[in-house]
């Protein structure tokens, strides 16, 4: 069963571990969550596709919260996600973006799996084969306060 609060990497990794990590202290990324490329002017949501399973923050199933893995490559809107691109200049401005994965995302978290895939935190990043580098810009998660909550303080 999960809690609602926001599931981040935090001193449970360090008790496991003397190295410290850029992870933590991170969120791990959902659905909602939102990117931006370093040259484009656009920040879409992210677009769950490799598995319907696993949830952050959410015991009722919202595809919102749909956990972001490392396979999970494509944005909503679709098209020219990021909006123009920096590095397409043309006569009359900047063109579309023409947005295309150079791989998976890097910088995953490797100790969480989901479905055999390591899971996209705050840190991730991920390359556009057009120069662009696309980050985390929101990790889509938000605290909640509920009475469980509430009678833990």
């Amino acid at each position: 069963m999960l809690e609602y609060f926001l599931l981040s990497l935090s001193t449970k990794h360090h008790i496991m571990s003397t190295q410290s990590s850029s992870h933590d202290g991170k969120h791990f990324v959902v659905q909602k969550g939102t990117c931006q490329c370093n040259q484009g002017d656009q920040f879409p949501k992210h677009i769950v596709n490799a598995h319907n399973k696993h949830f952050w923050n959410d015991s009722a199933g919202n595809a919102d919260y749909l956990a972001v893995t490392e396979d999970d490559l494509q944005f909503n809107p679709s098209g020219p996600s990021f909006g123009k691109c920096k590095l397409k200049p043309s006569s009359g401005g900047y063109l579309p973006c023409a947005y295309a994965p150079a791989g998976k995302w890097q910088k995953t978290y490797e100790k969480v799996l989901v479905m055999g895939k390591k899971c996209v935190t705050e840190v991730s990043e991920l390359q556009c084969a057009t120069g662009g580098k696309i980050t985390i810009k929101d990790h889509g998660q938000r605290g909640e306060m509920s009475k469980k909550n509430v009678k833990k303080c």
